[in-house]
């Protein structure tokens, strides 16, 4: 499923190095770099199970919302969501690629199904299952712009408050002050990001890379078989 260090890391040309000195190390450190991403992220392979998720997803499947493991296969909480993730993963597995969206009156989910190989290359397509990220404001790289950006914690506060989709009567009455200090905090927001707008603001924070916070705590998923435990 995972390459060797030549073809993950380049072929010693310039700009690559080949550090990595076995391929199971390489898997490793591939394995580790996806878990520091911000979203949920599944490899499935042609029989529908489950070969890895990194812990966001873990997390995900843990809470049950919308989308649950059982079996090493990836299911949906109604038979309509399980459905919809068997059709985007029998596109996939034929080399198409298919957004599934799961909602319920509380929650929605979207899931980005990419195959990772075209069943003409290999006897052994696979899968890659992407999950939308829940929150902009759960991202560190958010809170290390703020500090990048000479911030104050209410400025930050107010700044968390827009990326959750927040107005600035709603922030003002979350944190007890008055709108007009929300205001001058916005106003403050927009001199020191250098951005003319609200709107650009939020673009620039939505375009921050996706960091995981070291901190996170993340459920266990205590309901899945043995042959998940090394999910």
């Amino acid at each position: 499923m995972w390459q060797g260090k030549e073809t993950m890391w380049g072929n010693g040309g310039v700009g690559c190095r080949n550090d990595v000195s076995t391929p199971s190390m390489a898997s490793a450190m591939l394995l580790r770099m996806l878990d520091e991403i911000d979203y949920g992220v599944l490899v499935i392979d042609e029989r529908g199970r489950i070969q890895h998720t990194n812990h966001l997803a873990r997390h995900e499947l843990a809470s049950a919302r919308l989308v649950f493991a059982r079996a090493s296969a990836l299911l949906g909480t109604t038979p309509d969501h399980s459905a919809q993730i068997q059709q985007g993963l029998d596109l996939a597995l034929r080399g198409q690629r298919k957004l599934v969206l799961l909602e319920d009156d509380e929650n929605e989910l979207s899931l980005a199904f990419i195959p990772l190989s075209h069943p003409l290359e290999t006897e052994s397509p696979t899968v890659l299952v992407l999950m939308q990220r829940q929150s902009a404001s759960d991202n560190l790289a958010v809170r290390l712009f703020a500090r990048s950006k000479g911030l104050s914690p209410s400025e930050e506060a107010v700044m968390i408050g827009l990326c959750r989709g927040l107005g600035v009567p709603d922030i003002a009455r979350e944190h007890g002050v008055a709108e007009s200090t929300v205001r001058s905090q916005v106003k403050s927001l927009r001199e020191k990001t250098g951005c003319s707008s609200i709107r650009k603001l939020m673009q620039r924070v939505n375009s921050l890379p996706p960091v995981v916070p070291a901190l996170r705590i993340i459920t266990p998923v205590t309901h899945n078989p043995a042959d998940l435990a090394h999910l």
